[in-house]
C-alpha cells in the first residue's frame, strides 16, 4: 500500500508546538540547526520512505528472511534499499560527528524513524537495532573501540545487534551461561547460545556488530555477574580492514506471525574473539543504555503501524459503497455512499488520528528531553530531562505499542 508521510504535522509540532529552533538555539550542538535543513530532512526522509522501502513491504513479509548454506537471506530488493538509505546518511542521523555521525537532535530524527517504521516495520529494525548497538558503545566502550566500530556503523556500512536472551534463561539474565575467558592480548573467548536476536544475519551489510552479555570466570552469581562484549561477524586486519571470519553463526530463524522479513535469529557463539566494553559485571547497566534507546523505537513502531493502517483505512473508507449517508445520498449517481460518510466509521477513523496525532507529539517531546538531557549547558535542566526520559520512556512505548494495536 502506498504510504505518504504526514509532513504537515511533523511541522506542525516542530515549529509551533514545541518551537524546536528556540529550544536548539540553547544548545550549541544544534545550534546551526536551521529550517531549511529540518524540511530538506523532512521533504527527502518522506520520499524515500514512500518511494524506495514502502513498496518493499508486503513483498518482503511473503518472502520472509531465509537462511541458506549457512548465511541469512533477506527479501528481494532489500540489499539494495539499504544502500540507498546508507549512502544517503540516514543510518547515523544522531551520531556523534567526531566518529562520522551526523549529530542531529532526537527531537526531529524521530519522526524519520516513524517514517521508516510506517513505510516497512521489518526493513526498519535493521539500521534501529545498528543505531542502539552505536549509542551502547559510545556511552561505554573504550575510545580505540568507538574508533575502530563507529565511523562505520553510522555510515551503515556496518550494522549492529544485541545478544542478551537464552532460551534457558527468558527474560532471568541473572542465570545466563554464555562464557567469556579473558586472553593475553585483551580480548576475550565468548562461547554460548542466544535466541530472538532481530538483525543477527544478514546480507545487508558486510559485516555486523553483535554486543554480548556474558560472564566472565570470576562473576558474582545472578545479574551482578554480567559484562558486555563487542562481538563483530568478522575480525578486522591491522588497517581495519575485513579480515577472517568470527567464530559467529546463525543457525537457525524464529517462525514468527508477521515482520518476516527481519531476520531474528538463534546465534552460535563458539570462542568467538570479543572486547569487553565498560567495566567488568557492569553489562546489565551498559546493556540498558541500548534498552532504552530500542524502548522509544519500538514505541515508534506501535506509532509508525497505527499510522499506516489509518491511511489504508481512510483510502479504503472513501472507496468502499455501502447503505446511503444519513444526510442524504452523498453520491446520488451510484448505487451506493463511499462509507466514510457514516458517523460510525468516521468516528473510527478520527480515533486513529488522534492516537496517532497525540504519540507523534509525544515522541517529539520525549526526543526534546533527550536532547537537553545530553546537550544542555545548564546542568539543571538536562538533570531534569534526564528525569522525565526515565518516566517518558517506558511509558510512550506502552502507550504507542497498545494504540497502534488498536488502531
Amino acid at each position: 500500500m502506498p504510504y505518504a508521510a504526514p509532513l504537515d504535522h511533523m511541522r506542525y509540532l516542530l515549529n509551533d508546538v514545541f518551537k524546536a529552533q528556540e529550544h536548539w538555539a540553547q544548545m550549541p550542538a544544534f545550534a546551526q540547526i536551521d529550517s531549511g535543513t529540518v524540511d530538506a530532512i523532512l521533504d527527502e526522509g518522506a520520499k524515500l520512505c514512500s518511494e524506495v522501502i514502502a513498496p518493499l513491504n508486503r513483498s518482503g513479509d511473503e518472502e520472509g528472511a531465509q537462511l541458506l548454506d549457512g548465511a541469512v537471506r533477506t527479501p528481494q530488493g532489500f540489499p539494495a534499499a539499504y544502500r540507498q538509505l546508507a549512502e544517503g546518511g540516514w543510518v547515523g542521523l544522531t551520531g556523534d560527528p567526531a566518529f562520522g555521525g551526523q549529530g542531529l537532535p532526537k527531537m526531529l530524527t524521530v519522526l524519520f524513524e516513524e517514517m521508516l517504521f510506517s513505510a516497512n516495520s521489518a526493513f526498519t529494525l535493521y539500521p534501529a537495532l545498528t543505531s542502539g548497538a552505536a549509542l551502547a558503545i559510545h556511552a561505554h566502550a573504550s575510545e580505540a573501540l568507538k574508533k575502530t566500530w563507529l565511523p562505520k556503523m553510522y555510515s551503515g556500512e556496518w550494522t549492529g545487534a544485541m545478544c542478551m536472551t537464552e532460551a534457558h534463561a527468558g527474560s532471568d539474565l541473572g542465570i545466563m551461561t554464555t562464557r567469556a575467558v579473558p586472553q593475553n592480548d585483551n580480548t576475550y573467548k565468548i562461547t554460548g547460545t542466544k535466541i530472538f536476536i532481530t538483525g543477527g544475519d544478514h546480507d545487508l551489510t558486510e559485516n555486523i556488530v553483535h554486543l554480548v552479555l556474558a560472564k566472565l570466570p570470576d562473576a558474582p552469581a545472578g545479574a551482578k555477574g554480567i559484562s558486555l562484549f563487542l562481538v563483530p561477524k568478522f575480525l578486522l586486519d591491522t588497517n581495519g580492514k575485513i579480515a577472517q571470519r568470527n567464530a559467529v553463526t546463525a543457525s537457525s530463524l524464529e517462525h514468527k506471525m508477521g515482520i518476516k522479513a527481519s531476520s531474528t535469529c538463534v546465534m552460535n557463539f563458539d570462542g568467538a574473539t570479543g572486547w569487553l566494553v565498560g567495566e567488568p559485571h557492569q553489562g546489565l547497566a551498559a546493556m540498558f543504555t541500548m534498552m532504552n534507546y530500542e524502548r522509544l523505537s519500538i514505541g515508534l513502531q506501535g506509532l509508525g503501524c497505527g499510522e499506516m493502517s489509518y491511511q489504508n483505512a481512510v483510502r479504503y473508507a472513501k472507496e468502499r459503497l455501502q447503505g446511503r449517508a444519513a444526510h442524504g445520498a452523498a453520491n446520488p449517481q451510484g448505487v451506493a455512499d463511499p462509507i466514510i460518510h457514516h458517523a460510525d466509521v468516521r468516528r473510527m477513523l478520527l480515533t486513529q488520528r488522534a492516537y496517532n496525532s497525540g504519540s507523534r507529539a509525544l515522541a517529539v517531546y520525549v526526543g526534546l528531553q533527550l536532547d537537553q538531557a545530553h546537550h544542555h549547558p545548564d546542568k539543571t535542566i538536562a538533570e531534569r530531562a534526564a528525569q522525565r526520559v526515565a518516566l517518558l520512556t517506558p511509558v510512550a512505548k506502552a502507550f504507542f505499542t497498545d494504540k497502534g494495536f488498536e488502531a
